[in-house]
């Protein structure tokens, strides 16, 4: 298949063993929420720009994940590939919106919000991080252990 299908396989196959940890430690609070039916899951991949990924992680860490927690979206993971070359260029990682309606709200309030302004001109003074950056939007099934 294309390469997005083995990075969706890869990223629900983390996001599947993620849920079993965080079960076994006792995180059911994070990744439980079987009443919000309404959840929709966004899976996210950025393929940055060549000697951009540690920039990237530097970004989403100490800005860009606690801006999303700000605007409404809850931070399930972050991964990158195991192996070369995507371990090399590429983030994958997930968020969660009460709704698709809250997912267009929280990502039109991120994206005007100033410290994120402020953070992404800072960060790439040297040129954009990511070259490519694909987004899908997910439901879960009737028989996923996390909803």
């Amino acid at each position: 298949m294309t390469r997005t299908c083995g990075q969706i396989a890869c990223a629900a196959l983390l996001l599947s063993a993620g849920y079993a940890a965080g079960r076994l430690a006792g995180a059911d609070a994070v990744v439980n929420a079987q009443a919000q039916r309404a959840r929709v899951f966004e899976l996210r991949t950025y393929t940055a720009n060549e000697g951009k990924l540690g920039a990237l992680h530097s970004r989403f860490r100490d800005h860009t994940v606690k801006l999303f927690e700000k605007h409404g979206m809850r931070n399930v993971g972050y991964w990158t590939p195991r192996d070369a070359p995507l371990s090399q260029n590429t983030l994958i990682y997930i968020v969660a919106h009460e709704s698709p309606e809250a997912a267009r709200a929280s990502w039109t309030a991120f994206r005007n919000d100033a410290d994120w302004l402020k953070a992404r001109t800072a960060s790439e003074v040297d040129g954009k991080l990511a070259g490519k950056v694909e987004s899908i939007y997910l439901d879960p099934t009737d028989y996923s252990p996390m909803k």
